[in-house]
């Protein structure tokens, strides 16, 4: 029984790191991206986007769990940055940054 907690525990430990890692490759790239590039691409501003994907890694962080509902909803913020947001704001402002 013992070692079934310990590979719990285990996968656990990986998915936070993972998650952890996402979030905050969100947030880093949203602080690094131009300004004036996001209401170009049709998106909120860029400090709208940082106080999301800033509070979006704030309950993985400080309570470091990923199975809350408030780890979920930053888990999906972060998401759509990666998935939305950034490629919009990457093709207007290209490959340089600040």
């Amino acid at each position: 029984m013992q070692t079934i907690h310990n590979i719990e525990n285990g996968l656990l430990l990986v998915l936070f790191l993972g998650v952890l890692a996402l979030q905050l490759w969100a947030l880093v790239d949203c602080v690094t991206r131009k300004a004036p590039a996001f209401p170009a691409a049709g998106k909120l501003t860029k400090p709208t986007w940082i106080l999301l994907t800033a509070v979006a890694v704030a309950p993985v962080a400080l309570l470091q769990n990923v199975t809350n509902l408030l780890a979920y909803i930053g888990i999906i913020v972060s998401c759509v940055y990666l998935a939305d947001v950034r490629p919009a704001v990457r093709e207007i402002s290209g490959p340089s940054r600040w």
